[in-house]
Order: C-alpha cells, then sequence, then structure tokens
C-alpha cells in the first residue's frame, strides 16, 4: 500500500504509474471535484479531507504502509504534513515536494527520506532527453560514414589487445557487417595473456597481424579502437588519419583528427560504449558478443571494481543474461603458459621493495602480456598499493604498473615519468609505457643494457611518485 497526500498533477502521474504496476494505493485530496474524478476514472480508495489534519493522517495506514509521498505544490503546506507523518511514523519512507533547494535543511531534520525539487526533476530530465537525442545522432554520422565505404574498412586495435579492445573491435565489426559492408580486425603486437588467447580460441575471433596487410590503402576506412593518436599504443602508421575512433583512456585533444570521434574517459571499459551502441540501433546481442563484452569490462574494471560507472554496471548487468557462463568460465580459468610462470617467477624472485612500492625487474621477455600479469599478482602482496614491472624485448623496455593508492594517478606518474623518452600512459589504477633503445637496443651487452635501464626506470619513477630513492 502507497499513500500520496496532494492529488495535482504530479501526485495523478505518479497514482497512475503506481495503479499501472498493480499496486495498491490511498490518495487524499482536499478537493472534492479532484477526489469525485479519481473515482470515476478507476482508483478504489481516494480520501476526501485535509492533508495537514492530525486526525485524518492518523485513520491513515501510514505505519503500514510501503512508503508516503506529500505531492502538493505549496512546501510549507507539505513540511507541516512531513512533521504529523513523522510523528506518527519514523520509519515510513517518506518522499516530498520541496520548494526552493536551500529550504533542504528543514526536510533533513525531519529524516525525509527524499526531496523532488521540480526545476532540478525537470533540469535532470531535459539532460537525460538531451543526451539520447545526441547519441541517436552521433550513431547517424557513424552510419553515414560506415555506408560511405567503397571497399572494406579496417578495424585496429591497440597494440597487444587486451579483451576490452577485442570485444570492441569484433562487436564494431558486426555493427558494420549488418549495414552491409566488411571489415577485419587488425592488431599490432601479440595476442598474450593466457585469458585473451583463451578468448580468441574460444570464440573464433579472427584477427589480422597488421605485419600481414600488404597495403593500408586497401581499406577505404580507417577504425582506431581502445586507442586515438596512430601510432602511439598502436601499429597504425602515423601518416594515416583515421575515420573513426572509439576509446575511453584519457586524451590529448589537440593531438585527435577523425570525422567521428568518440572517447569517453569517465568510462571503466570501451566494451561499455559498444554495448550502447547496440542497443541505441535495436541490434540483438548474440551470446557470443554479450560473453566477450561482458568479460572485457570486467576485465578492464577488475571485477567492477576499478574506475566503474554506473553505466558500466547497467550494460555489465544487461550483458551477463545474456552471455554463456560456460564460456565465460572457461576463459577466466586457462591453463598458465610457462612463460607467463617463468616471467611471474622472475617478478617474485627480483622484487624490491620501497615503503608501499614494489619494482620488479623480470629480464628478458618474449611475450609483453606477461608483466601485466605478474603485476596483477604482486599487487595482492601485502602491504604492497603499487606495482612497477619491467622487462626487455628486443630492444624495447617494456613496463607495467598497477595501483590501489587513491593518492596517485598512475596514468599521469607513468606519463611524466616516461613519456619524454617512450610511449606510455593509462588509467589511475592501471598502466604501461614502453621505451625504444633505438641503437643501443643492438648492443650485444644486453645485461649491462638492462641493468642501465633498470637504473634510470627506478630513478624516473621515484622522482615522480615523490619517494625518495635509497642508495
Amino acid at each position: 500500500m502507497y499513500i500520496i497526500l496532494g492529488i495535482g498533477t504530479a501526485g495523478y502521474f505518479a497514482a497512475k504509474r503506481l495503479k499501472d504496476k498493480g499496486s495498491r494505493l490511498t490518495l487524499v485530496d482536499i478537493k472534492p471535484e479532484r477526489t469525485d474524478s479519481l473515482r470515476d476514472i478507476g482508483f478504489d480508495n481516494v480520501v476526501e479531507g485535509d492533508i495537514t489534519s492530525r486526525e485524518l493522517l492518523k485513520k491513515l495506514p501510514i505505519e503500514k504502509a510501503k512508503g508516503v509521498m506529500v505531492l502538493t505544490t505549496d512546501p510549507d503546506l507539505n513540511l507541516k504534513v512531513c512533521r504529523i507523518i513523522r510523528q506518527i511514523s519514523k520509519e515510513v519512507p517518506l518522499i516530498v515536494r520541496g520548494g526552493k533547494q536551500e529550504a533542504n535543511k528543514d526536510f533533513e531534520e525531519l529524516e525525509v527520506d527524499d526531496v523532488i525539487y521540480p526545476a532540478l526533476a525537470v533540469a535532470e530530465e531535459a539532460i537525460k532527453k538531451l543526451e539520447k537525442l545526441e547519441a541517436k545522432k552521433n550513431l547517424e554520422r557513424l552510419s553515414t560514414i560506415i555506408h560511405q565505404a567503397t571497399k572494406g574498412i579496417a578495424i585496429v586495435t591497440q597494440d597487444n589487445p587486451d579483451p576490452d579492445a577485442i570485444a570492441s573491435a569484433l562487436t564494431f565489426k558486426r555493427i558494420v557487417e549488418k549495414m552491409g559492408k566488411n571489415a577485419d580486425i587488425i592488431y599490432g603486437g601479440d595476442i598474450g595473456y593466457d585469458e585473451n588467447k583463451a578468448l580468441v580460441n574460444l570464440l573464433g575471433v579472427e584477427a589480422v597481424p597488421i605485419a600481414k596487410v600488404k597495403n593500408m590503402g586497401d581499406y577505404s576506412k580507417i577504425v582506431l579502437i581502445e586507442a586515438s593518436i596512430p601510432g602511439e599504443n598502436n601499429s597504425l602508421p602515423k601518416e594515416i588519419r583515421p575515420d573513426i575512433i572509439i576509446d575511453h583512456h584519457p586524451y590529448d585533444a589537440k593531438k585527435v583528427s577523425a570525422d567521428y570521434i568518440d572517447i569517453r574517459p569517465e568510462l571503466g571499459a570501451n566494451s561499455t560504449i559498444l554495448t550502447e551502441y547496440l542497443t541505441d540501433l535495436d541490434f540483438e546481442i548474440s551470446e557470443e558478443l554479450a560473453t566477450l563484452l561482458f568479460y572485457g569490462i570486467k576485465t578492464d574494471t577488475d571485477g567492477f571494481t576499478r574506475g566503474t560507472t554506473p553505466k558500466d554496471l547497467q550494460a555489465g548487468v544487461l550483458l551477463y543474461n545474456k552471455a554463456s557462463q560456460e564460456l565465460l568460465n572457461k576463459i577466466e580459468t586457462p591453463l598458465m603458459s610457462s612463460e607467463t610462470l617463468d616471467v611471474l617467477g622472475e617478478a617474485i624472485k627480483n622484487r624490491k621493495s620501497i615503503g608501499s612500492l614494489l619494482l620488479a625487474n623480470v629480464g628478458f621477455i618474449k611475450e609483453r602480456d606477461t608483466l601485466p600479469q605478474a603485476a596483477d599478482h604482486l599487487l595482492k602482496l601485502e602491504g604492497v598499493s603499487v606495482v612497477l614491472v619491467y622487462g626487455l624485448s628486443a630492444d624495447v623496455v617494456h613496463i607495467s604498473a598497477r595501483n590501489k593508492d587513491i593518492r596517485i594517478n598512475l596514468g599521469d606518474a607513468m606519463k611524466n615519468a616516461f613519456g619524454d623518452i617512450g610511449e606510455a600512459g593509462g588509467h589511475p589504477t592501471a598502466a604501461a609505457a614502453k621505451i625504444n633503445l633505438g641503437l643501443f637496443g643492438s648492443s650485444k651487452d644486453k645485461e649491462s643494457l638492462l641493468k642501465l635501464a633498470e637504473e634510470a626506470i627506478t630513478h624516473r619513477f621515484l622522482k615522480e611518485a615523490g619517494i625518495e630513492e635509497k642508495a
């Protein structure tokens, strides 16, 4: 049973919504023409009377009600009614229509559960409508660009694509195919990480290493996924301007250029954006895409605990109900490769602690994606809040970092520490960098080279993190 006191326009619409849901209601208003009208249109329990009357309110089943709403247009009258209701029951959920927001303190003292301010409610509704309209216009623009493709479309992901990048790329490919065009997923580096390999193999994701692409000019449209600047954390040649960019990493607007740009650093995962595309386009979300997208969001938000927004959670709930739980279980529990085990062993053996910061030099690596796996494991150690793991592959030093110290923005710290000598960036809790050794990479004395790199990496990061370096 819900009780609504004051049945003007707002009260009527609230009553109608609740009645449509099958809820039992008691409606109270002082005007007989209103109460008669409510009875005529099918409301059963309608009471005519003064809602400021203590005697009247005591007769109502307030203590047994699921909730009480006071919705007249007179804030002072509403306040008076709330005082009486709270004298009758301290527990019943109470929602009231307010006037000026500065009067909120009076309602707080009465422990009113929520105060609705019409001006704010209208503004919030207008913003929601505007966001929906903007999303619709953006997707119309995106659709136009896709339909302009006379040849294939290249979907280029970040290098060494993670589940979020793989899921986003495959979803975009499915959108392109639904619009009658062909697309290839193209990536640089390797698909490492045991979970990533399991995901690609189990779901049969087809992706082309960029080294096998003879000429990017064979594609009429270029899409950049999980990256925003050609050549930075991706293998798209720097001279190529993408037509479409979809990303969720922090970016420099002055450096980003495309006909269609959708970059949302506030989101926890790129897969959230692609899930929104599917729903806004009214595309049916298959079990395949639901599984991929859900896993993409889950991994990029570290199980919905890192940088997660309400939109990420909403997408996660939608996808979870459509995903294959059997496939998710197989993806999340793959066999660990010997390379991953070796790197993790080196990271544990060579770890160095400076306060809550842990650094680990793992030496020479074959797969870059073994580094974040090692960093994830080391972050679980007691007393550790920041982890930096690094190793040498050919002539490049790769660095992976993880953080649970809310005072540190790891993405900014990595960019400030290594951005001037390589590529670096990421999120506040997860970031990476790579430093090309150039001519020094040809040196045969790799051990000495790695020692020098270790000293430079340690010194630069400690200085940026504001931690005193031990002798």
